[in-house]
């Protein structure tokens, strides 16, 4: 059996693909310096940049126990745009106002957790395809969203709710450190628990997973149901950051979530994830956004551009796949 190339072996493995995010989004970085200079290095900036990464960074962490687990969920952003309809009621923040802020913290979670235990019980329990499944809640949960408020923006009057999530802490904006917490739990939930290695068991080989005495249905509905958490998270963010609850919060969300997991490294089929890359994916698309503003460079460029990344991403994925195939069918 041919001896594995060490330095192939390296760039194939987590470290190596995370340094070439990290070159990626250095080489970023110089472009902005080059092209926009003072206005893009300077600190408001780079919280900007941070700001705008925060929300869809907190659902991707949720999608990437999903992804790496052999999963899809297309309702992420449907269900983060009608938690923050629900908990923006005007009597839900009546209620608030006479009780506490929490409230609203509260209706947002219960509904994007109600939203993720639904297409969790489908795929797992009613044998459908995760596609459709969380399509559906896709459409539907958009639909609700909009019967509910009647197609019309609710604002945020709740004063001690904005007071909190416009909040800084140590300078830096309450929406930044709740990402980092979001990660840095994600990364020790899926890096350091049987609850992790039990998502990538799954993801790799289902069918093994459960002979090996995973409950893997069980497994599936609290997968779903985490993304709903993260969903939860975003959406009482999104409140904060526009004082506003809309049917249209979050529209679209879902496809910048899953270029960001993939990018990061986490293999769409399943059984490989990461939360440092997922990370740094969402950083790396931020940082492009960014640039292309500061430009003020045509949007539909931006899009090419991050269409051209997410092929590139997926391509080096199935190349390193094919590799990791091949390895393990040698050693048999």
């Amino acid at each position: 059996m041919p001896r594995a190339n060490p330095l192939g072996k390296f760039l194939g493995g987590s470290v190596g693909r995370s340094i070439g995010l990290v070159v990626a989004l250095a080489l970023l970085f110089i472009v902005g310096a080059v092209t926009s200079g003072e206005r893009f290095l300077n600190l408001d900036n780079m919280l900007t940049i941070l700001r705008y990464a925060s929300i869809v960074g907190v659902i991707s962490i949720g999608a990437t126990f999903v992804i790496t687990a052999g999963g899809i969920d297309l309702s992420v952003g449907s269900v983060m745009g009608l938690s923050t309809v629900l908990a923006s009621l005007t009597a839900v923040q009546l209620a608030a106002t006479n009780s506490s802020w929490l409230l609203m913290v509260v209706v947002a979670l219960a509904v994007a957790v109600g939203a993720g235990l639904i297409n969790g019980m489908i795929i797992a329990y009613g044998n459908v395809v995760a596609f459709i499944a969380t399509l559906a809640m896709l459409v539907g949960a958009r639909g609700v969203a909009e019967l509910i408020s009647g197609r019309s923006t609710q604002i945020v009057t709740n004063r001690d709710f904005l007071s909190v999530m416009r909040s800084n802490f140590l300078g830096v904006p309450l929406l930044i450190w709740i990402f980092l917490l979001v990660a840095a739990a994600g990364w020790f939930l899926l890096n350091r628990t049987t609850f992790g290695r039990r998502t990538v068991a799954i993801g790799g080989n289902l069918e093994a997973a459960r002979l090996a005495g995973i409950k893997v249905k069980r497994h599936i509905v609290w997968l779903y149901v985490l993304s709903g958490v993260t969903a939860g998270i975003a959406g009482i963010m999104m409140m904060g950051r526009t004082t506003a609850g809309t049917s249209t919060h979050g529209l679209l969300y879902e496809l910048d979530v899953i270029a960001a997991v993939v990018v990061g490294g986490t293999l769409l089929i399943g059984g490989r994830g990461t939360i440092v890359g997922t990370v740094l994916g969402v950083l790396l698309f931020s940082t492009l956004t960014n640039v292309f503003t500061q430009n003020n460079l045509d949007t539909s460029v931006q899009a090419v551009a991050r269409g051209a990344i997410i092929v590139v991403a997926v391509l080096l994925q199935q190349r390193f796949a094919v590799r990791g195939t091949g390895r393990r069918k040698g050693a048999l």
